[in-house]
């Protein structure tokens, strides 16, 4: 499996245009209570494949044998790699997205279900990969005490452990000729050494990328620990707990996960309420479909927020890729513009082709309501 979504991977994705071929993406979604196995699902594979192939961008007079060839061989990879390469083990979806005929082959564990849907078109469809930004793949979680230094990142729903800083300190039969007090100094010196190490592994974490840590342990290794560590990691971190010694990586992650989705619902308050108060003033802001489209083409977007589920007809120019509302000529280089059922990923791809990040916020929240469930906070 190539991997599971991140911002970097998705804005490959975006990057991606199809030159000799077309562009496939197929998203399909697994029940739980289902067996881990791939033939139970053999029925919508085939079904999904089937409307692939039915489409209208898959039927348009205007490819040509070698395109058409092109898509089979596509469908029948698909198809091959989930009935015979593909195992779930745990995973909740795939996202698979290719288009051979310029040498592109995607494919993606999910660890949140999908919708089962397809696409066929210039294109990869993105959309559906939003809401799982942000659920805590790349966190780190690390288990801390005065011997113990296991440090975990969080990768397609699990954790791996990538250090172990774990030390042995000495006991009470090695004291020898020690007084008690200098032998208690000596412990202490060790353990403090012991966690400077842990504290430089997450130090390094932080810097390399990690935007989110949990640390459990105990409120004594805790109070230490936060002396230790840089202002850039203590700012990461998203939650602290006591941590048992001896607990499975599945009892660790269930420890963790609370913490890494109450910083992804407080990053989406604090996105809304920046984009609010910079609306509020005229400011940095862009609100609704015409608005938000025009400012995604411009490259001026450096965030879109959209509430799940959005969604409205658009047009852009087959040229320069330029997304708008009305239909017509390109205002830029005059092309006819096309139209586009998926208004927003339109949207999605202008933003992160431009480099900006991408959001969405759940239906329960309404806060983007009053202006079409669309809006961006802009760069200038």
């Amino acid at each position: 499996m190539a991997g599971t979504v991140t911002p970097n991977r998705l804005r490959e994705l975006a990057e991606f245009r199809a030159e000799s071929g077309c562009a496939i993406s197929l998203y399909l979604g697994f029940d739980p209570s289902t067996a881990a196995l791939i033939p139970a699902a053999s029925t919508k594979i085939n079904s999904l494949l089937d409307e692939a192939q039915k489409s209208t961008f898959a039927n348009r007079s205007e490819l040509t044998h070698e395109q058409k060839r092109g898509l089979q061989d596509d469908f029948d990879r698909t198809r091959r790699f989930l009935s015979e390469e593909f195992k779930r083990d745990g995973v909740r979806g795939v996202a698979i997205f290719t288009d051979g005929l310029d040498n592109f082959w995607s494919a993606n564990a999910l660890t949140e279900p999908v919708a089962d849907q397809v696409r066929v078109g210039p294109d990869f469809y993105l959309t559906p990969l939003v809401p799982l930004l942000g659920r805590g793949d790349g966190a780190v979680v690390a288990v801390v005490g005065r011997e113990r230094g296991r440090v975990y990142l969080l990768r397609g729903g699990r954790l791996e452990e990538v250090a172990d800083h774990t030390e042995e300190q000495p006991g009470r039969h090695d004291q020898g000729g020690w007084s008690q007090a200098r032998y208690q100094r000596h412990i202490d010196e060790l353990a403090a050494a012991h966690l400077r190490t842990v504290a430089d592994e997450l130090d390094r974490r932080v810097r390399a990328g990690a935007t989110q840590v949990v640390v459990l342990c105990s409120d004594e290794s805790r109070a230490e620990l936060d002396d230790m560590i840089a202002r850039e990691t203590r700012s990461a971190i998203v939650g602290w707990a006591p941590g048992e010694p001896h607990a499975s990586t599945t009892e660790l992650l269930r420890r963790a996960l609370p913490f890494l989705e109450r910083a992804r619902l407080e990053e989406q308050s604090e996105a809304l309420a920046r984009w609010q108060e910079e609306a509020g003033r005229n400011g940095r802001a862009a609100a609704g479909w015409q608005q938000t489209l025009e400012a995604a083409s411009d490259g001026r977007v450096e965030l879109l927020l959209f509430q799940e589920g959005v969604n409205r007809e658009a047009y852009q120019c087959p040229s320069c890729r330029r997304a708008q509302i009305q239909a017509g000529a390109c205002p830029l280089d005059g092309t006819q513009l096309e139209p586009r059922r998926d208004g927003i990923d339109l949207a999605v791809h202008q933003t992160l082709a431009h480099g900006g990040e991408v959001r969405s916020l759940p239906r329960e929240r309404h806060e983007l309501g009053p202006v079409e469930g669309i809006a961006a906070l802009l760069r200038y």
